[in-house]
């Protein structure tokens, strides 16, 4: 089955390498060098200007000893600069890549596997990118003024090199993807027709400067004679991202699900003070900051219709908004959906995630319902390991991916047709599946949900359904076998830097969540998940065990630090204070022994690392026990005895600090866990 698209353009990309981005920016360099071509506050830059600094930095390149068809790394977090390197590599006849500074180890991996000429950085991020490879590092801020010192006018070398970008795919391990100079600009052109590009567009791009929807999609900008607004620093901050709207008056916004979320379906304002909790507030209709836009673009991960339908209602009648399905292997262009494409109304729009139709000179096979996406210069075809399926209106649904299958009693399951039965549920935005072990061993299926982004209910997300709710309502939709065990209620489902729905990111479920294969359904209850009697029989044991560890250490205080807990002489009610005191230090310490065997295995349930979870849970564990041995060292410690109380104080004092700051970095992560709850 096949669905193509073919141009309607008469300039397609020469196959000869006389057209390529960099043209295409140079004819505009040319023609208006006066106007804006990259906003960045004090950074920005017009065509005329960004074009001779990058003349000069190809021509710094090429007395470098820039060898043909190599390679130049790009790693900074200041976009105007990184802009200019782009294009100077372009110029010197290389290729670029970007690396992020903000994910070193990916940017590391990304530089051992691709093997650069030169990595072009600022001083700051050079230690984040160093893989004590040795490779020549091009300081753009301290060579400056030898960068400055060379002309302006184009470099002598012409002719394009056989690759114009190495293009980044995310994933655990990145993954480079050469694209050529006729891919990049069929890609662009395809682009230009499908959003209807003209030179009056400002353009913002959410994702961060690595992502192809960045590293490619800066020639939507430039190559059309629009400016491209930057943040001043990478990466950009949501409420940066509203600023920069409003101040410039940007018209075409290029972003991610979530990100398209936050901008239309959250709130940014203050909470009316009248509003009572779980009491849905008025709609909220696009801010001003929204009204110069003209076109948003939706990419990196699926989008619900009903999704789709409801970021479109927040914007102005006129106002497009496309769900783009692209690869890194062709530079971002695919297939696109908007909403006039559908012929008629539909039933069960939350179930349905549509990819509508191929952009220009792109084609798609479905192969055992498998993608196969031509680029649009052409060539072979490419598996992307998606599924799809072709309606009779001629659509191209999504239908999941081929590697997120998972087997659960020698069965195999596609998870997102049980992803898109969740989300039917009214209570339920966002949803994934995955097999967790349970005890022994054993996969049970366990369904992540999360609210709905404009949800008002509070706490946030108390409206989720516990796993009662969601097997009932599950029960005429899909068999009692591909029905999940459990249910774990986050806030927000995790994603990755490029804004997609991170698996790997889920984090693991209590065991006592997942039963074992003669304790049934285990039932929902808590604030993020099911919970079961177990659980509370567990507790108890814990409580207990540190009960019983206390009352043991209590007797042997006196046998290990003879009188360190001697109150006599001393009046009530000091002596009752001190005794109660003594108490506690040993409780301290028998929850502290307690933790270190039981604590860590929940600590990880948060999500934030195995390596910080260690750390931190070992800090727990040390500021819980450290009291009982201390507190009765410094009572027999006498006061004038410098040498034991400076030995006290770093064997006590400081680790305690170091705990302690280990322990306030692990609750500050940010990006750490999915059980943050947003305001």
């Amino acid at each position: 089955m096949t669905q193509g698209s073919e141009s309607t353009r008469s300039d397609r990309p020469s196959s000869d390498g006389t057209d390529t981005v960099l043209h295409r920016f140079e004819r505009w360099a040319r023609d208006t060098p006066g106007a804006h071509a990259v906003i960045a506050g004090a950074d920005s830059l017009t065509y005329g200007q960004l074009d001779a600094r990058a003349n000069q930095l190809a021509h710094y390149l090429l007395d470098a000893g820039l060898p043909a068809d190599a390679l130049v790394a790009v790693g900074t977090a200041r976009q105007s600069e990184l802009l200019v390197a782009v294009l100077a590599a372009l110029k010197a006849g290389a290729a670029y890549t970007v690396v992020d500074v903000e994910a070193p180890r990916a940017a590391r991996q990304l530089l051992a596997a691709v093997e650069p000429f030169a990595l072009l950085t600022h001083a700051p991020h050079e230690a984040r990118l160093d893989d004590g490879s040795g490779r020549r590092v091009i300081r753009l801020g301290s060579e400056s003024a030898a960068i400055s010192a060379r002309p302006t006018g184009p470099p002598p070398r012409t002719g394009p090199g056989r690759t114009a970008a190495v293009l980044c795919a995310g994933g655990a391990v990145p993954r480079a993807v050469p694209i050529s100079h006729p891919r990049l600009l069929a890609a662009y052109e395809s682009w230009a027709e499908v959003a209807r590009l003209h030179p009056g567009d400002r353009h913002l791009v959410t994702s961060g400067a690595s992502v192809t929807a960045f590293a490619a999609g800066w020639t939507r900008a430039l190559c059309s004679g629009g400016a491209l607004v930057v943040p001043v620093l990478a990466p950009w901050r949501p409420e940066e991202i509203r600023e920069a709207i409003e101040a410039e008056q940007v018209t075409v916004v290029h972003t991610d699900p979530a990100g398209a979320a936050r901008l239309l379906l959250r709130d940014p304002g203050p909470k009316d003070a009248g509003q009572q909790p779980g009491v849905p507030g008025p709609r909220h209709e696009a801010g001003p900051q929204l009204r110069a836009v003209r076109l948003l673009t939706v990419t990196g991960d699926r989008l619900y219709l009903d999704e789709q339908a409801a970021l479109q209602s927040r914007l102005r009648t006129g106002v497009r908004l496309l769900n783009v399905y692209g690869l890194t292997e062709t530079a971002g262009a695919g297939a696109w959906f908007d909403l006039p494409q559908l012929p008629g109304p539909v039933d069960d729009p939350e179930e349905l995630s549509l990819i509508g139709t191929p952009f220009p000179g792109c084609r798609v096979d479905l192969r055992a319902g498998e993608i196969r996406l031509t680029p649009p210069d052409g060539g072979d075809a490419i598996p992307t390991g998606d599924l799809a399926r072709l309606r009779e209106d001629g659509l191209l649904e999504f239908g999941g991916r081929i590697r997120d299958r998972i087997t659960v009693d020698g069965r195999t399951l596609d998870p997102h047709a049980l992803e898109s039965a969740l989300r039917g549920h009214e209570g339920i935005g966002s949803a994934m599946v995955a097999a967790v072990p349970g005890f022994q061993g054993v996969r049970r299926l366990v369904a992540y949900v999360a609210p709905p982004a404009d949800d008002t209910s509070w706490p946030p997300g108390s409206l989720l359904p516990d796993i009662d709710e969601v097997r009932a309502h599950l029960a005429d939709k899909v068999p009692s076998e591909d029905r999940p065990r459990a249910v774990v209620r986050l806030r927000i489902l995790p994603r990755n830097r490029a804004g997609q729905e991170d698996r790997a990111g889920l984090p693991q479920p209590p065991q006592t969540v997942l039963g074992d294969a003669t304790a049934g359904v285990a039932r929902g209850g808590g604030k993020y998940g099911a919970a079961s009697a177990g659980e509370g029989s567990a507790s108890c044991a814990i409580g207990c065990g540190a009960i019983v560890l206390a009352f043991v250490s209590r007797l042997l205080t006196d046998f290990i630090w003879p009188g360190s807990t001697d109150l006599t002489g001393v009046p009530n009610p000091w002596a009752f204070l001190f005794g109660n005191l003594y108490l506690f230090e040993c409780l301290a310490f028998g929850l502290g022994v307690v933790f270190l065997f039981t604590g860590r295995a929940r600590m990880l349930s948060h999500g934030r690392g195995r390596a910080l979870t260690t750390a931190a849970h070992l800090a727990v564990v040390y500021l819980l026990v450290s009291w009982w041995p201390q507190d009765n060292l410094y009572r027999l410690a006498a006061k004038q005895d410098w040498p034991r109380q400076a030995a006290l104080v770093y064997t006590f004092n400081v680790p305690l600090m170091i705990a302690a700051a280990v322990l306030a970095f692990y609750v500050s992560r940010k990006k750490a866990s999915p059980f943050d709850f947003e305001d």
